[in-house]
């Protein structure tokens, strides 16, 4: 580190004198009960995610006194510090929206006070990469804890989770499977504990990625958030963020090429969310590295989807737990790994797998042998209506539609999707293309995860279950389908998917990575003369201004371009 002070002499207050700025701060800090000797300890910053409105961090009180106990058990002050917190659904427009304003929150709450390291306490999907952005960006010693996953519900004697199940109870509702009544029960049986989502939806996803890169005690990503376990590995965590202080290991050191090459392959075999795309575009960056989604798609190609949990499986995040948690799925992939990478506890990738708890019997994580899905669980295709790139999680969509071509039926915008998709008169059916405008990074804006465009209800009703969806918007890790995501560029920046219309062929074909738009160049060009960007309500101030006229695209991470350093590298690296 370059700053050599520590504990309260850290970033002082400028007042032109430093010796009086730190007599300033002694004296209103004790305010607090503070006395001298506890002063004197490393300064151990907390995070609080905590909010009324976000049950993923409904622990999160409880998860703060176990980190304490055990800062104050190594020797050090813990000080806990509010961060904004987001949970999908209660973050307007989306939690997307919102993930850059919870970084730099956490950046500059970082740099700004008198930390020798920092406990970063997230769960709920965005809040994870928010924070490893924001420690990225502030790099003093940091160490990431996540609240754990639910419990799984029960309806009729069959498991639920949220928010797989939810989906697909939806999907049942909506077709008059079931009734209003028993939709309303399913309700009240999803999300049975607090915790984030017990599938592996963004958060789940997120948190083995983060145990893989190194920036999370070993086994912390899958403990399930109600245990006793969750509660001593927050003490642990609070323990290693005292010597991480001595030690002053900064994420820098643990985030590096490899790091997140290993968190890639893990996405990859863990059958995640697509969401962890973005994400890790956006952690990159702020190291100055660009994500390669060629080398992506490459390395998709060589990792095969090991993890039978939902959506692409059966089981559900404790399952995964009791069978040794991500340590069980490293063994599988060790060969493809970056074993020398450094983790969080000064030691390596291969030493941590070596060490860890092999479980005697499991059928939640598959052999390389006899995986779940052999040929990559996310896809990344290219072609003339998407020149930056689109991807699609292929294991969770309908094998028969990888190769397909349609007609598409168009949608302009969220509340043109809204208004029509169950429009008994939508000139609409099963061997169609749906497509969805206007719902990315600066269209929606925010990039929602309205990238599960939901099958015509006149459809449902005749036993469709899926359709080739394409989009410039996000899907959430739970949801499943035939869905094209992140078309970059995107339609509000004139995109080509911008000059989409009804009844034009577009071409899928998955296994040649492909997506077409079967107009030709000339059309194309007239169309083009034709188009204006759309305009949002309140783009002349505020955040929304400042998101608008900064945001990247999605093959960028959708951060702001101000935030990330000159690219360096491109990650994966070529072999």
């Amino acid at each position: 580190m370059a700053d050599e002070k520590r504990g309260m002499r850290r970033n002082l207050t400028a007042y032109g004198d430093e010796e009086f700025s730190l007599f300033l701060r002694r004296a209103f800090i004790k305010a607090m009960g503070y006395t001298d000797e506890a002063l004197d300890r490393p300064i151990i910053g907390i995070t609080n995610t905590f909010s009324d409105l976000n049950a993923c961090h409904r622990t999160v009180p409880q998860l703060i006194e176990a980190v304490k106990r055990g800062v104050m058990l190594a020797g050090g002050l813990p000080v806990e510090f509010p961060t904004i917190t987001l949970h999908e659904s209660f973050a307007y427009p989306t939690s997307m929206y919102l993930r850059n304003l919870m970084a730099i929150d956490a950046e500059e709450m970082i740099r700004g006070q008198p930390l020798d390291s920092v406990v970063l306490i997230g769960g709920c999907d965005k809040t994870v990469p928010a924070l490893l952005m924001g420690a990225a960006s502030a790099d003093i010693p940091a160490i990431l804890m996540v609240t754990g996953p639910m419990l799984t519900g029960n309806h009729k004697g069959e498991r639920l989770g949220a928010c797989t199940d939810c989906r697909r109870f939806w999907a049942r509702f909506r077709a008059k499977e079931i009734d209003e009544a028993e939709i309303n029960e399913v309700n009240s049986k999803l999300a049975p504990t607090a915790g984030t989502c017990m599938v592996m939806g963004t958060a789940s996803t997120m948190a083995l990625c983060a145990e893989a890169m190194g920036m999370m005690l070993p086994g912390g990503a899958a403990i399930p958030a109600v245990m006793a376990e969750r509660m001593r590995n927050a003490e642990a965590t609070g323990k290693r963020a005292v010597e991480l202080a001595k030690e002053r290991l900064t994420p820098k050191q643990i985030m590096t090429p490899d790091a997140i090459e290993n968190a890639l392959r893990v996405l990859l075999a863990i059958g995640g969310s697509t969401n962890a795309i973005v994400h890790f575009a956006a952690i990159a960056g702020r190291l100055g590295f660009a994500l390669d989604l060629e080398g992506f798609d490459r390395m998709g190609q060589e990792t095969p989807v090991l993890v039978d949990l939902k959506p692409t499986g059966q089981h559900y995040m404790e399952h995964l737990y009791e069978a040794g948690g991500l340590a069980t799925i490293l063994r599988e992939l060790k060969p493809l790994l970056h074993g020398k990478a450094l983790t969080i506890t000064g030691r390596t990738l291969e030493e941590e797998i070596a060490d860890a708890r092999v479980p005697e019997k499991q059928d939640v994580v598959r052999p390389r042998s006899n995986p779940i899905f052999g040929n990559g669980g996310i896809a990344v295709l290219w072609g003339n209506l998407a020149p930056d790139g689109a991807i699609i999680k292929q294991a969770a969509a309908t094998p028969a539609l990888m190769t397909h071509t349609g007609r598409a039926v168009v949608f302009e915008s969220l509340e043109d999707l809204a208004n029509r998709i169950d429009d008994p008169a939508l000139d609409v059916n099963a061997d169609d293309v749906l497509v969805l405008k206007n719902a990315g990074p600066k269209g929606a804006p925010g990039m929602p995860e309205a990238g599960y465009i939901p099958i015509p209800r006149k459809l449902g009703e005749q036993g469709v279950k899926d359709m080739v969806r394409i989009s410039d918007a996000r899907m959430s890790g739970t949801a499943f389908g035939a869905i094209v995501l992140h078309v970059a560029p995107e339609s509000a920046v004139g995109g080509p998917l911008a000059l989409v219309r009804n009844g034009d062929r577009i071409r899928l074909d998955v296994p040649q990575r492909r997506l077409e738009l079967l107009v030709d160049d000339a059309e194309l060009a007239a169309r083009r003369r034709q188009w204006t960007p759309p305009q949002h309500d309140g783009e002349e101030r505020g955040y929304r201004k400042l998101f608008l006229e900064t945001v990247q695209q999605a093959d960028r991470g959708c951060d702001f371009e101000f935030l990330a350093p000159k690219v360096t590298m491109r990650v994966p690296r070529k072999p």
